[in-house]
C-alpha cells in the first residue's frame, strides 16, 4: 500500500474515488450515511482544500484509493459548524481555545471495508498528524462506533470529553503528542 500526502486542490481529482471510500465507510452501522451524506462530502472538498493548513493522505494500491485522511489548523476563535459546538461545551470556551485552536484537525479518515485490519487506517492517521507543530492534533468523533474509538485509543489518543453518561454523541480526541492530553478530564 503507497500512502501519498497529497495538498490543496491535488486532491480534487480524485474527489470521485474519495466520495467512494467515503460512502463505503460510512453507509454501514454506526453510521448509516446514505449517498446524500457521501454527495455533500465530495462536494465540500473544493472548500475544505483551501482552509489554512490542509493536507490530506491517500492510500493507493495501484491506482485505486483504499483509504483517505484530510486535516487543517482549526482557525480562532474557534468554530460553531457542525459538532464543534458539543466539543466547545464540554471543554469550556477558553480550554477549546487554548487546546484546539491553532492544532491540526483531523477532519476525515475512511478505509474501505474490504481494505480494514491491515494498519492503513493507521498509517493515514499518522501522515496527516505526524508533523502537527508542537504535536497539537485533535479530531471529534462520534461514540456509538466502538471501533472508532478502539482504534484512537489503541493508538494512543486520549479522550478529552466525555459527552453524556450513555456514552453518546461526539467526543474529542486529543493526539498522542498532544500537550494538554494530561490535562484531560477522565471520565469517572
Amino acid at each position: 500500500m503507497d500512502i501519498r500526502i497529497v495538498r490543496y486542490d491535488a486532491l480534487l481529482p480524485h474527489r470521485a474515488a474519495l466520495r467512494s471510500v467515503h460512502a463505503d465507510a460510512f453507509g454501514a452501522p454506526p453510521w448509516h450515511e446514505d449517498e446524500a451524506g457521501a454527495d455533500a462530502f465530495a462536494a465540500r472538498l473544493a472548500t475544505d482544500v483551501g482552509r489554512p493548513g490542509f493536507i490530506a493522505a491517500l492510500a493507493l494500491e495501484g491506482p485505486d484509493v483504499m483509504g483517505f485522511a484530510t486535516a487543517w489548523t482549526t482557525p480562532r476563535p474557534f468554530p460553531a459548524d457542525r459538532c464543534r459546538p458539543q466539543a466547545a461545551a464540554a471543554l469550556g470556551r477558553d480550554r477549546a481555545e487554548e487546546w484546539l485552536c491553532g492544532a491540526r484537525e483531523v477532519d476525515e479518515l475512511a478505509v474501505r471495508t474490504a481494505a480494514r485490519g491491515h494498519g492503513i487506517g493507521a498509517a493515514l492517521l499518522e501522515a496527516v498528524t505526524g508533523d502537527a507543530p508542537g504535536g497539537r492534533a485533535w479530531l471529534l468523533t462520534s461514540l456509538r462506533s466502538v471501533r472508532a474509538t478502539a482504534f484512537y485509543r489503541h493508538r494512543g489518543w486520549t479522550q478529552a470529553t466525555h459527552p453524556s453518561p450513555d456514552g453518546h454523541g461526539c467526543a474529542v480526541f486529543l493526539g498522542p503528542r498532544h500537550p494538554a492530553r494530561t490535562l484531560a478530564a477522565q471520565p469517572l
